[in-house]
């Protein structure tokens, strides 16, 4: 791990490991979100989503402080959004209001098989995040700053982003690809900026293939690890699970099988509860299962973010 990353998580034991070793209080740690929050207009009605919020949600539901850095309007469904926040005590204080642009709202389909296909609103106040010193203070003195790339679809907002990368300790890139919004240009320089990367199966295929790369998910893995000077990556496999690849080696957790209703937000379940475990001292591999297990509790449920308990989640996954 990098200096500045041993810094800001004291019970890291050596530069090499990646992650904490020893358990600690979870009090002690704390994640930042930045990006979009909005609502998810499923065919049976709303939900807030939007996977900053979703990764906040899920860590702070496993313990982990969380904080959101994001943009709502100054209508309804803004008012909608931030209700919502408070009621599932994901503090609102770096929520920013526009007066000019809409809460963001995306139209989503579902598939037979639980997929989402996804047609998400531009112009939106999430598009105009704005740096703040509140904001630039509490990225300063949290763990690590999760990001994802659907947010630098505008400039305001990915300037943003750049400045509060340069101040955080730890910078987790949940890759997120949502296309139009994204280019490899776009990818890459986020890849260059990141310690922990977390991308599912076809992203990593997609990012290999642009260095021509065959083989099995372990040479594609270990590739784009060592190509972009990766501290560590995380690669959801779906249903088959999961891989993490840090300097000490390869991991792997096979998934857990459900009745899958959608998998809007299971990504994010799996990010949030990885790092709430990791950062709390607890081995990669317990942190992988419990990811998984978090992943996919919520693949059963409509949306993203179902209140639950972890406890529940580890018996009846991980201890099954």
């Amino acid at each position: 791990m990098s200096n500045s990353l041993e810094k800001s998580l004291s019970t890291i034991a050596t530069p090499a490991d990646g992650l904490p070793h020893e358990k600690t209080s979870m009090s002690n740690h704390s994640i930042v979100s930045f990006g979009e929050v909005l609502w998810d207009l499923l065919p049976d009605g709303k939900i807030a989503g939007g996977a900053p919020l979703n990764v906040a949600f899920h860590a702070r539901t496993f313990g982990l402080k969380a904080g959101l850095i994001s943009k709502v309007g100054a209508d309804n469904l803004g008012q909608e959004m931030l209700s919502f926040l408070i009621g599932k005590s994901i503090p609102v204080d770096l929520i920013q209001t526009d007066h000019t642009f809409s809460t963001g709202t995306v139209n989503v389909t579902i598939d037979p098989t639980g997929s989402p296909s996804y047609e998400i609103v531009k112009s939106v106040a999430w598009d105009y995040i704005h740096p703040t010193e509140e904001a630039k203070e509490t990225v300063r003195l949290a763990d690590a700053l999760v990001f994802g790339s659907l947010a630098c679809r505008t400039d305001r907002t990915m300037n943003t982003l750049l400045e509060l990368l340069d101040l955080s300790p730890m910078r987790v890139f949940d890759v997120n690809l949502r296309a139009p919004f994204f280019s490899r240009p776009l990818i890459e320089e986020l890849l260059t900026k990141a310690n922990l990367v977390k991308m599912n199966d076809e992203e990593l295929y997609l990012i290999a293939g642009w260095h021509d790369v065959s083989g099995s998910d372990a040479d594609k893995i270990n590739f784009v690890k060592k190509y972009y000077r990766l501290e560590a990556l995380l690669v959801t496999l779906g249903a088959k699970g999961a891989i993490f690849q840090n300097n000490r080696g390869l991991f792997s957790q096979t998934g857990f099988p459900v009745k899958v209703q959608d998998t809007i937000g299971s990504g994010d379940a799996f990010l949030g509860a990885f790092l709430s475990k990791a950062l709390a001292g607890d081995s990669i591999e317990e942190s992988l299962a419990t990811a998984c297990a978090a992943g996919a509790f919520v693949a059963t449920q409509k949306g993203a973010t179902t209140t639950y308990f972890p406890t529940d989640i580890v018996q009846n996954f991980v201890l099954a």
